[in-house]
């Protein structure tokens, strides 16, 4: 089991952070993730899943997600 935290600008609202998660949620592996909402700020964002989840994967999950990409 590995539980990552991934650091998140663009979420502004509850709807975000849902949109977000469901996109995370449908990668392979991923078994809970956890947002703790800044709205307009960066958000953090854990995953829990069977394996490690590279930035490339959870970059495009946020991109699906809506306007939503990883803080540099």
């Amino acid at each position: 089991m590995s539980t990552q935290t991934f650091q998140v600008d663009g979420m502004t609202c509850g709807h975000c952070a849902s949109a977000v998660t469901d996109e995370l949620r449908a990668l392979d592996g991923v078994t809970a993730v956890d947002v703790e909402l800044v709205a307009g700020g960066t958000s953090t964002v854990r995953v829990e899943s069977a394996r490690e989840l590279t930035t490339a994967e959870v970059g495009d999950a946020l991109d699906e997600a809506g306007d939503y990409r990883l803080a540099p």
